[in-house]
């Protein structure tokens, strides 16, 4: 499989090592988690036992960090 992602990766012009494991990352932080789904739905789509191994595997994304301090700020602003 890994073969077959390099080959990809190939036709696009990605010059990075790519592989199952970055192609789930990937998958995981900027599909899944970006787009607002819950850690318990990556975490059964990933097939781990445990949320603890999903939130390893995952890392928070800039832009969800962003837009929950602005509802935090929203929700305190002195206006």
């Amino acid at each position: 499989m890994n073969a077959y992602l390099k080959e990809i990766a190939d036709l696009c012009g990605i010059n990075k090592p790519f592989t199952t494991h970055s192609a789930r990352h990937t998958f995981a932080t900027t599909v899944t988690i970006a787009n607002n789904m819950s850690l318990e739905s990556v975490s059964k789509m990933l097939g781990h036992r445990s949320i603890k191994m999903t939130l390893r595997f995952s890392r928070i994304v800039d832009k969800l960090l962003r837009e929950d301090m602005q509802k935090l700020e929203g929700k305190y602003s002195l206006e």
